[in-house]
């Protein structure tokens, strides 16, 4: 390597997803959907959603933030159409990985003695996009089952950054409703009879990084293996975005470039190690060489590739 790559074991963004908190109390009851309302969603998604129109900041027609409601975060129609949505990479040994979505994936005749290890992956603030693909098909590459769940596939939402002048936290509770669609996502994917429930990871890159650093995981349904968190120093503004609430069993691996172009301010600067839990398998690593050091999505470079494969193994 042509710099120093400094690693620590205890311990306020994004390529075509960005930057800018923890949902205080329980998780939503994330099944309550009634049937007639998945039928409904699954005809309207069927149109457009599956080929991924809208589903990032290129295609969407944001909602004004005024217009937006609390009740918006969690509701179970919306998280329904974003797992609806979801882009689905299944690991197809010999012959690569199938390409689907959640909403086709009653259509696949599957051998369900086959249990996969899972991750659900979350996108940066621009929605899906090359980035995204790059991740989920490397990892189902690397025989996981990849769940993406989009959350601009929800009828409401608001702008969340301005990339091209890298500012992020545009509608600050975004991060509550992205956490609601993880937490939706992992219980979905944890019901997949082609999933290993005990082995579901949670990985996201820069504003899906944070969602991922700060979701609050739940014992059954709602929990995770582990965690990997992209582009992200763990320090905020905000008290909500602050931080990592992973509890003591569950390792965190945290990936940032030593001068990420987002979070070069006084409140965003730092990294992870501080918040990490010693002795658990949690990892913080800042990339300082040439090539990387100011980079904000990490992931395509072999290195940071094989460091993912390498903690994701270690907690199999």
């Amino acid at each position: 390597m042509t710099g120093r790559r400094k690693a620590a074991s205890h311990v306020l963004a994004d390529v075509d997803e960005s930057v800018p908190g923890p949902v205080n109390g329980p998780l939503p009851k994330y099944q309550n959907v009634s049937r007639a309302a998945l039928l409904f969603l699954m005809l309207i998604l069927c149109a457009g959603v599956a080929s991924g129109s809208g589903l990032n900041a290129n295609t969407r027609t944001f909602t004004p933030a005024e217009e937006m409601r609390s009740e918006d975060w969690n509701d179970p129609v919306e998280m329904e159409r974003v797992w609806q949505a979801a882009l689905v990479r299944i690991p197809n040994p010999g012959n690569g990985h199938i390409e689907t979505t959640a909403g086709e994936l009653h259509t696949l005749q599957l051998d369900p003695g086959e249990k996969f290890p899972a991750v659900v992956f979350l996108h940066g603030c621009s929605g899906i996009g090359k980035g995204t693909h790059t991740r989920i098909n490397f990892l189902a590459a690397n025989g996981y089952l990849v769940v993406a769940p989009p959350s601009m596939a929800r009828e409401k939402y608001p702008q969340s950054c301005d990339r091209e002048n890298l500012r992020g936290g545009l509608y600050r509770d975004t991060l509550k409703m992205r956490q609601y669609d993880a937490g939706y996502a992992i219980e979905k994917t944890k019901a997949l009879a082609w999933v290993d429930p005990d082995r579901v990871y949670l990985v996201g890159l820069s504003e899906g990084g944070i969602a991922a650093a700060t979701f609050q995981s739940q014992p059954g349904k709602a929990s995770i293996r582990a965690r990997v968190v992209e582009g992200w120093t763990c320090h905020a503004a905000w008290d909500e975005y602050r931080g990592i609430n992973a509890p003591a069993g569950e390792p965190v691996l945290t990936l940032l470039a030593s001068e990420d172009p987002w979070f070069q301010g006084p409140t965003t600067r730092g990294e992870c190690t501080g918040f990490l839990h010693p002795g658990n398998g949690s990892k913080s690593v800042v990339y300082t060489e040439a090539d990387l050091k100011q980079r904000h999505a990490l992931l395509e470079d072999e290195r940071v590739q094989a460091e993912v494969l390498d903690f994701l193994r270690k907690h199999h």
